[in-house]
């Protein structure tokens, strides 16, 4: 999978409305609240042109007879993906455009971490544009190496996740 990273698209927000639509439409009353995160959820904040999207479920384990329906409107189910309590669908297979991260809403821990980080980087300009500046080098470094990206990522996501998960605690 080929690196890209590139600048804030205004157009990002609506993207995901337009996709959470769709979302909503096949998980129906399972449904609980639907979260745009990631990069592209933070305004300014450069990033990889695929929107993540985080619906929050009842019941994590109806998610998987739903995939045939997510099938239906472009999307590959891929169950846990390495993260357990979560149902993973990925859209566009060579070009990824969306990522969708269900979980259960009593998996508080997940979904915290990932509003808690959105939330955060949304108001702490000077560490979005830190996270920004490292991608595009990462980016630069490793076009081809999708694995070598996300290992450069990963020290500074860490301390990003923990900091963010302290903020987000101490404000709700």
């Amino acid at each position: 999978m080929k690196v890209e990273v590139v600048e804030y698209n205004n157009q990002w927000p609506e993207l995901f409305k337009i996709e959470s639509q769709k979302i909503a439409t096949v998980f129906k009353e399972e449904l609980v609240s639907i979260h745009h995160i990631g990069s592209t959820s933070v305004e300014g904040l450069s990033a990889k042109p695929i929107i993540d999207i985080m619906p929050v479920v009842k019941t994590i384990e109806n998610v998987d007879a739903l995939s045939t329906q997510m099938n239906e409107i472009g999307y590959e189910a891929l169950g846990e993906f390495g993260m357990r309590g979560r149902r993973y669908f990925r859209k566009g297979e060579q070009t990824r455009t969306h990522q969708i991260h269900v979980f259960q809403e009593d998996n508080l821990y997940d979904i915290a971490r990932h509003l808690a980080v959105r939330d955060y980087l949304l108001v702490h300009h000077e560490e979005s544009n830190l996270y920004g500046k490292l991608k595009i080098k990462l980016a630069a470094m490793f076009p081809d190496d999708i694995e070598s990206y996300m290992d450069g990522k990963n020290l500074f996501v860490k301390e990003l996740e923990r900091k963010a998960l302290i903020w987000y605690d101490a404000k709700a």
